[in-house]
């Protein structure tokens, strides 16, 4: 799974979503024009995603994730959230989903793309930032939400 990058996880959703979408459209939960609130949602998110990347480069750190952390960033998003990259992507994905009408489907793959963020490339990430940062990251951690 490591050569499934978040990135490319992301992209990976939004084809399944618009396969689906167009495969099997059942349970469409919002109308024409209500899912173009789906559109300042997605782009919302992708600048959030696209703003916290850019810092980390600014900042010149690590941005692979399952390369060795080098720094601890707690400025910019990073403030509010210890994964604003991922929270991004997830509004992004949410974003979307609401654009082809919030079908059922679409948003399950919503949901699963948020549990293996959380569960599989975030967990990864923890644990490299507490072995790495220790005292530094826990006192981030116990001031800074994972999510929002």
């Amino acid at each position: 799974m490591q050569k499934l990058l978040p990135p490319r996880l992301f992209l990976l959703t939004i084809g399944l979503m618009l396969g689906l979408r167009w495969l099997w459209p059942i349970g469409l939960l919002v109308p024409t024009p209500f899912n173009w609130l789906g559109l300042l949602i997605g782009v919302a998110g992708l600048a959030v995603a696209i703003s916290s990347a850019r810092h980390f480069r600014q900042i010149g750190t690590n941005i692979i994730t399952f390369g060795q952390p080098d720094r601890l960033v707690i400025s910019g998003w990073f403030c509010w959230s210890r994964n604003p990259m991922y929270l991004g992507f997830s509004l992004s994905l949410l974003g979307i989903a609401l654009l082809l009408g919030a079908a059922i489907s679409n948003l399950v793959l919503v949901v699963a793309f948020v549990i293996i963020v959380d569960r599989w490339y975030i967990a990864f990430e923890e644990r490299a930032m507490l072995a790495n940062f220790g005292e530094q990251y826990t006192a981030y951690q116990a001031q800074t939400r994972r999510w929002i």
